[in-house]
């Protein structure tokens, strides 16, 4: 039972389990931004290209027996963008974490407690200005 408890309290980790977390967000997120390259970003472009279709750009290789082999170039083009829009998405997202991690260690924060020593010093000096006073 040894190995099933150390499982258990891998798989029970904050860190795990924000993980797994990060994970299904981030397969959302590439669907999300495939579809927004696909479906939004590359028609128009397309359009402006002179009407093409980058999805079905490729090149044809001829094989002897059957359909020829295609090389899908378009289908790698909306790819080399999608992870464009990606990676910006990422470093703004981080570039703001950075930036809030900045501002919290910018925070004035308590000044550190004097020395004992001091505290004692402090106290005698104002027991001594009493007596006199």
């Amino acid at each position: 039972m040894g190995i099933v408890k150390e499982f258990k309290e891998f798989i029970l980790k904050g860190n795990m389990i924000d993980l797994a977390v990060g994970l299904v967000i981030g397969a959302a997120f590439g669907a999300t931004v495939k579809s927004l390259v696909d479906d939004i970003v590359m028609p128009p472009l397309g359009y402006l290209m002179g009407r093409v279709d980058f999805a079905a750009l490729h090149i044809p290789i001829p094989v002897p027996d059957g359909d020829p082999v295609k090389i899908n170039y378009g289908l790698f083009v909306n790819a080399c963008i999608a992870l464009l829009i990606q990676g910006l998405a990422i470093f703004i997202v981080i570039k703001i974490i950075n930036k809030m991690k900045r501002k919290e260690e910018e925070a004035p924060k308590e000044p550190p407690a004097p020395p004992k020593e001091e505290v004692l010093l402090t106290e005698i000096r104002d027991l001594l200005a009493k007596q006199n006073g």
